[in-house]
């Protein structure tokens, strides 16, 4: 039972499918995504490892050894054990620790804070919910403009928290205890990049510049980069969490679009305006069709489509009002061979998946067009 002056059918991302790339809080993004309505399609374009003696490490260890920043922040309990067991193996142990002892130390959340305390350390402030996001807001309450933060990363940069830190003005330094690989399976990625390629992806998001940077560097791999750039520029949204995220991918020529504040939220907000935004809205038979992803809203209700019926409809849409011949459809249609009869197949499922036939008109001998409403018909006479 349900009330449909109440509540909407469908969200504003149904009829969508979204790619996440990340492999940490991909369940956090994946769950806003999907409480909008869109279909996710997950592949961990990283894997986190642990650093053995690593120089990354070391040399920022050094840094904040000899030039005391004003915050650090401790991120995960076993990325901070991490960094001090490595300082240690190094003889930089006492020293690190009597430079945080100095320092405001802000720990995200009950586990890193017993990890600190364990150290003989207090922490300035935690919060209670764990929240990188309560930790950002606070540094940025406080303000930070010139002021110098070391934040303790565990694998993924953690999404806008650099970045916001970074364009209020406070000069940040990184501290990397694990780094990014490519994942251990890659098939998932393979799949992203097929689904891209096939045009069963909407958008992609990023939430950091090595997830970027790996799933590109797979297409190469495959022989696949120019396709997938090019899937990029017009059929597929890349959406960045921000602009550091989004590097790999500019430095292509490839554009993207970033939320206004650094975070998971805003972003899935993002796409919550872009992807209705570009979707093909066309008044037919009477009614008004907006043709998104894998999905149809004939006058508000949602209408799921098979693929087949998407690359007809879609090749129908390019020219609103236009009879389009069987054998152009027939090309359009993924996989099909030389059968005209699999377009009169995949047209009867697409009538009844629209639910309104009339939608379509049979041009007898000539092939099939969008019944485009005569007052609509000169604004689309020359698309």
């Amino acid at each position: 039972m349900h009330d449909e002056q109440q509540r909407p059918e469908h969200g504003p991302l149904s009829g969508f499918t979204v790619g996440v790339t990340a492999a940490r809080r991909a369940d956090e993004l994946g769950a806003l995504l999907q409480r909008r309505g869109a279909t996710v399609v997950h592949a961990p374009a990283l894997r986190i490892v642990p650093l053995a003696d690593d120089g990354e490490l070391l040399t920022a260890t050094k840094e904040l050894v000899d030039h005391a920043p004003d915050v650090v922040v401790a991120t995960t309990a076993i990325g901070f054990r991490g960094w001090v067991e490595a300082a240690d193996g190094w003889g930089m142990g006492e020293e690190l620790l009597e430079r945080l002892r100095s320092v405001e130390l802000l720990a995200r959340g009950p586990k890193v804070k017993g990890a600190v305390r364990a150290q003989g350390l207090t922490e300035e402030w935690s919060p209670s919910s764990e929240s990188m996001a309560e930790v950002l807001d606070r540094l940025l309450e406080e303000g930070v403009d010139g002021r110098r933060i070391a934040v303790q990363l565990h694998g993924e940069p953690l999404p806008g928290f650099v970045e916001s830190l970074r364009a209020a003005g406070a000069e940040v330094v990184l501290v990397p205890v694990y780094r990014w690989m490519p994942p251990e399976d890659i098939g998932p990625v393979d799949r992203l990049l097929d689904a891209a390629l096939t045009r069963g992806l909407d958008a992609i998001t990023f939430t950091s510049a090595p997830a970027a940077a790996s799933l590109l560097s797979r297409a190469e791999e495959r022989g696949l980069r120019a396709e997938f750039l090019a899937t990029l520029h017009h059929d597929v949204l890349p959406a960045c969490v921000g602009p550091v995220t989004a590097l790999p991918l500019q430095a292509l020529g490839i554009d993207t679009v970033q939320p206004g504040r650094f975070r998971l939220g805003p972003l899935v907000q993002l796409l919550c305006q872009e992807l209705p935004g570009r979707a093909r809205v066309l008044p037919v038979a009477g009614r008004q069709v907006e043709i998104r992803g894998h999905a149809v809203l004939v006058d508000g209700s949602l209408r799921p489509v098979p693929p087949a019926g998407m690359s007809l409809l879609r090749a129908l849409a390019r020219r609103p009002g236009w009879v389009v011949a069987r054998a152009e459809l027939l090309r359009a249609l993924p996989g099909s061979g030389r059968d005209e009869h699999a377009v009169e197949t995949a047209m009867a499922r697409l009538r009844t998946a629209l639910g309104a036939p009339k939608l379509i008109q049979t041009v007898v001998k000539r092939g099939y067009r969008l019944a485009l409403d005569p007052a609509a018909d000169a604004k689309y006479a020359d698309a």
